[in-house]
């Protein structure tokens, strides 16, 4: 004979567990048993059951089984034997013991439901309470790993000298930002490429302390003139650093000379823009390197002023040179 299944039944209570201990013994006579021999495993059994409920705070579902000649009880992914028949009943006691069990379950004291109802109300607040419970602590979990993951992003993309935004940080942001303009026709970009000027020197005569010092007033006077969440500033190491304007040329050129007066004309700066109505670069390393030649001429002119490249309805690339103390810009 197979496994068969005599009975499965919730404990929610205490008189449940008394009743399915009481089928227990029952089944264990109807099938040929000595009922003395299955009473101390039975109590045995009732021990562990009322700890396994106690443990999960809800109805324990548990079923009586008759494995070929044994008589045990099983649950969760425990079992306990009750047992063993000195043969395998037949089928028909079998049949009728199912029965019998079925037929004694269907009676309900109203009573015993009532008490069930009330500890099924219990178990079910407690389970709500638990689980908000669970879910508070998720969502605070979660919130602090978020934070912790931004703080490690702003670590890993700041220059810890300047508090700007570092190289890896740029990189990131002007693809993007290429793209978006690219495809977002209304709107310009300009890219300020920037050298402090004869910075050895200073390094050199007053040591790197002041060095470091120059540096961070060469960011906080890149930091007053963007847009706070709407431009980037960065410092690529060294005495080099760059700016993204989400503007056109004529507000970057009017902010880098904001710049450039904040250190005293002793910058050297590259400008490159690109918008709707100029033709566009052939890629980003294209946009980069117009800024960067920009940034060359500056230098290569007598440093301390601001050459923008544009490029002309032809695509040919053209500079414009600004100058500090208000003096005459001139085209070349």
């Amino acid at each position: 004979m197979a496994t068969v299944e005599l009975l499965k039944q919730n404990l929610t209570i205490e008189p449940d567990l008394q009743n399915f201990l009481g089928f227990v013994l029952q089944s264990a006579k109807a099938l040929g048993a000595n009922a003395f021999a299955a009473t101390p495993p039975t109590l045995d059994t009732a021990r562990r059951l009322r700890s396994a409920r106690g443990q999960i705070h809800q109805p324990l579902p548990v079923r009586l089984m008759l494995n070929e000649d044994r008589l045990r009880v099983e649950w969760q992914d425990q079992a306990a034997d009750i047992v063993r028949l000195h043969a395998p009943p037949a089928p028909r006691v079998v049949d009728e013991l199912r029965q019998h069990l079925a037929h004694s379950t269907e009676y309900v004291d109203p009573s015993l439901l009532q008490q069930r109802n009330a500890e099924m109300a219990r178990y079910m607040e407690e389970t709500r309470a638990r689980t908000e419970a669970e879910l508070e602590a998720l969502q605070q979990a979660l919130e602090k790993r978020q934070v912790e993951l931004r703080e490690s992003l702003r670590r890993a993309e700041t220059d810890a000298l300047t508090g700007l935004l570092n190289r890896r940080a740029f990189d990131d942001r002007v693809e993007c930002a290429f793209n978006r303009t690219q495809r977002q026709k209304d709107e310009s970009l300009c890219l300020a490429l920037f050298d402090l000027d004869h910075f050895k020197e200073i390094n050199d005569e007053f040591g790197h302390q002041a060095g470091d010092a120059y540096l961070r007033k060469m960011a906080d006077a890149m930091r007053s003139v963007i847009r706070r969440d709407v431009d980037y500033a960065f410092r690529f190491g060294g005495d080099e650093f760059a700016m993204l304007i989400f503007a056109g040329a004529d507000i970057a050129v009017e902010k880098t000379k904001e710049v450039l007066a904040a250190m005293d004309n002793r910058v050297s700066i590259g400008l490159a823009s690109l918008s709707g109505r100029e033709p566009a670069d052939s890629s980003l390393e294209a946009f980069i390197q117009r800024a960067d030649e920009a940034l060359y001429k500056a230098k290569a002119s007598g440093r301390g002023r601001i050459v923008l490249a544009v490029r002309d309805p032809k695509g040919v690339i053209h500079s414009e040179t600004f100058l500090p103390s208000g003096l005459e810009d001139v085209t070349a």
